[in-house]
């Protein structure tokens, strides 16, 4: 049974939304995009859906982290 995730577009009408199935831009796996996390990004303004899986956001997060620390 999945949970189905309604959310008011601009016009104050309810939709649902469905997971989606995205191609990561580093490592070219495909990774799901969950109704629960559009919903979070949605809810936080984003616009641009990720592009990247989990495994590479961490490892693009550290590499990022790595730069500060001297």
């Amino acid at each position: 049974m999945s949970l189905r995730i309604w959310i008011p577009n601009v016009k104050g009408e309810m939709f649902s939304m469905e997971d989606k199935t995205l191609t990561c831009k580093d490592c070219g796996k495909e990774f799901v995009f969950t109704e629960g996390e559009q919903a979070f990004y949605k809810e936080k303004g984003f616009e641009n859906e990720p592009q990247r899986c989990a495994d590479c956001r961490r490892a693009k997060k550290q590499q990022n982290n790595r730069g500060f620390q001297r």
